[in-house]
């Protein structure tokens, strides 16, 4: 582990009590799109939300670290050795839901729930995740708040990461949206992706679980999952590529019965 690593402090949320939980959120996310199911969790946990390096308001990699996958799976590791937080549980979403994986592929997390994680795609569908993101980010530099009150244009910003949009606070909605504007980790590390493969087997329980209406990472990526694992994908009826904000108590029970 990188001594630079070990000196970052990532920005976090912590609330609750009891048994360890980390949260990790996916590619040009935050912290914040945890917080449907925040207090859910947090009644019965410690929960940790972080914020990747060059994500949210944590500070950037060290300009010697390139963003990938597993130097983000890193810093994860070294926020949770600062913080004296020994074998957690640990759930994320997306590229998160990969850190999730590689953290118990390399046995330090006492169990791992991956929402729809980045990796199982066919070439063709990494082609189309890598172009629909940055599109994403490009159209999230143009919005203005005031558009963002108009439930239509809330339909066309976040449809593809949502099952229903409808139902996001447009204040949430525009926060994302500045998060995916900002962030100064996005375009190194979607770059990297291109050479993401899924990471080695599990030295830790794990839980895959992957929208039914996941319009970034189709759902029949899931299948490549379950094959990879060994074990059955657990599908999130009604949920979009971001499930927290569907479905709130559907993921929060999800992630509680596998933490």
């Amino acid at each position: 582990m990188s001594d630079s690593l070990a000196a970052m402090e990532l920005a976090f949320e912590r609330r609750g009590t009891g048994a360890p939980l980390i949260l990790v959120h996916g590619i040009g996310h935050h912290w914040q799109g945890w917080l449907p199911v925040l207090d859910r969790l947090a009644a019965s946990r410690t929960v940790f939300a972080v914020d990747l390096p060059g994500f949210g308001v944590s500070p950037e990699l060290p300009a010697r670290i390139p963003y990938t996958a597993e130097a983000l799976a890193d810093a994860v590791e070294s926020f949770c050795a600062r913080l004296g937080i020994r074998e957690p549980a640990v759930a994320g979403n997306s590229l998160g839901g990969y850190i999730a994986l590689e953290l118990a592929s390399r046995g330090v997390v006492s169990s791992a729930v991956a929402l729809s994680p980045v990796s199982f795609w066919s070439r063709a569908e990494l082609l189309y995740c890598q172009a629909t993101l940055r599109a994403m980010r490009t159209s999230a530099r143009a919005l203005t708040p005031e558009q963002l009150e108009n439930r239509h244009l809330r339909a066309v910003a976040a449809g593809l990461l949502v099952a229903h949009p409808a139902r996001l606070d447009p204040a949430a909605l525009m926060a994302a949206t500045q998060a995916l504007s900002n962030a100064p980790g996005f375009d190194e590390t979607l770059e990297s992706f291109g050479g993401l493969m899924p990471p080695a087997p599990p030295k830790s329980p794990i839980t895959i679980a992957w929208g039914e209406h996941d319009r970034l990472l189709l759902r029949r990526q899931a299948v490549r999952a379950a094959r990879w694992s060994g074990q059955r994908v657990k599908l999130l009826k009604g949920c979009g590529h971001v499930p927290m904000s569907d479905d709130p108590e559907l993921v929060a029970r999800v992630i509680l019965e596998s933490a």
